[in-house]
């Protein structure tokens, strides 16, 4: 006998089939055993699941488990380190980069690469794109991998379960569907099927990694409620609340480079006066230091212009420790707002911003005790804590590469084709 929707047994298998592929990808080497305590099931009732994610590739037995007790020793699973891997790609205002984790996690190939993309016709960043991609995927079907999924991350807004990013002002673009651009980009060689696409905001993909690789030893990962700041050229936010993203109606929540902190202040590319962007966002401050675009053009590349920021700042320059200060001020104002209306337990800074934190996090928090309501009877002295994401601005990009990967953690008897074999 079976329910309706997808309470029948082929959905129930499916969700604990996708119950034990993440338990053993997130806890394992694990033995049958201990899957059936963590997912709830018997023993014999996680056997035949063990044994189907055996056959499709996504579970290795590793060898004998300890037991501690009596009887035959299990043997130990793990996930397997060929078969499906989730390919991320990240679209930055100077920057382009690929990289490919499999299911343990690990990164098994990355490329990057300077690009001038600022106001640069989607069509030629795609097919630059789309070289990258395709380096990648060779490279990891030689060790036996394929793609299963492609998220890009982009620094604009996206149009909600589309390919479409409907406006990047840093890029320039406007109604820029990536779908064509890049078909074909990921596809094995000999392959016939291009793999799922998804474009998202990177500043929400920096959000899924933090939440997933935020932790490590002696620091545990953010709470489930926070707000994540991701800075590059632009500045994005993306709020979580109970761990799950908070998207909005169009999908379109988290602009907060473009909240106005000073309504009279300079005008903005997104059509707006006072943006928070033209205050903290990179090109504000390295003007507000004494950086000419002239020197700063002498420093091009992911990350370059900020190292230049943080070595001036070590040195003790005073124009851009003022800066900082002061775009730190800017994101404290900004952030009161959004803190006093979702109540976060956290505000996380990632991107460009966490290289710069030691300068621009005193006059942040300063602002965020000022003008956050919670008050220390409420449990919290001066509103949520700040953090420092250690992913730093390789957040997107592992955070794409994550999200390919959920449909097959999600899923896993769509991902049930065999793996490539590795090249000699």
């Amino acid at each position: 006998m079976t329910a309706s929707g997808g309470d029948t047994q082929h959905g129930i298998r499916r969700r604990n089939l996708a119950r034990a592929l993440r338990t053993v990808a997130a806890q394992g080497p694990l033995s049958r055993a201990a899957v059936a305590a963590r997912i709830g099931l018997t023993r014999a009732g996680v056997a035949p699941l063990v044994d189907e994610l055996l056959r499709a590739g996504l579970l290795v037995e590793t060898g004998r488990a300890a037991t501690g007790g009596r009887g035959r020793p299990g043997s130990e699973l793990a996930v397997s380190d060929r078969g499906p891997a989730g390919i991320g790609a990240e679209i930055g205002v100077d920057h382009l980069a690929v990289c490919a984790v499999d299911l343990r996690g690990r990164v098994r190939a990355r490329v990057a690469a300077d690009a001038a993309n600022r106001h640069s016709a989607p069509g030629p960043v795609l097919r630059h794109l789309s070289a990258l991609l395709a380096e990648v995927t060779a490279e990891i079907a030689a060790e036996g991998l394929r793609p299963a999924g492609l998220t890009v991350a982009v620094p604009g807004l996206v149009a909600r379960d589309a390919t479409t990013v409907v406006h990047a002002p840093n890029l320039g673009w406007r109604a820029a569907d990536l779908a064509p651009g890049l078909a074909g980009a990921t596809t094995p060689e000999g392959g016939s099927h291009a793999v799922p696409l998804t474009v998202e905001n990177e500043a929400n993909l920096g959000a899924l990694a933090e939440l997933q690789l935020g932790g490590e030893p002696g620091r545990p990962a953010p709470p489930p409620d926070f707000v994540h700041v991701s800075a590059e050229i632009g500045i994005g936010a993306a709020v979580v609340v109970d761990g799950q993203l908070l998207r909005g109606a169009r999908g379109f929540a988290g602009e907060l480079g473009h909240v106005p902190v000073y309504p009279d202040g300079p005008p903005c590319d997104c059509g707006g006066r006072g943006c928070l962007e033209q205050y903290a966002g990179e090109q504000a401050v390295l003007r507000a230091g004494g950086l000419t675009p002239e020197r700063a053009a002498a420093h091009p590349g992911p990350g370059a212009r900020i190292g230049l920021l943080a070595r001036r700042a070590a040195d003790g320059d005073a124009a851009v420790v003022h800066a900082l200060h002061e775009a730190g001020t800017a994101l404290g104002i900004a952030l009161a707002g959004a803190v006093n209306l979702l109540d976060p337990q956290a505000v996380v800074l990632g991107g460009a911003l966490a290289g710069l934190a030691p300068w621009v996090l005193p006059s942040l928090e300063r602002e965020l005790a000022l003008r956050t309501a919670v008050t220390a009877d409420a449990g919290r002295a001066g509103g949520p804590w700040v953090t420092v994401s250690r992913l730093g601005a390789d957040g997107p990009l592992f955070g794409a590469a994550h999200a390919a990967l959920r449909a097959v953690l999600d899923d896993p008897l769509r991902s049930c084709a065999p793996a490539h074999p590795p090249r000699n």
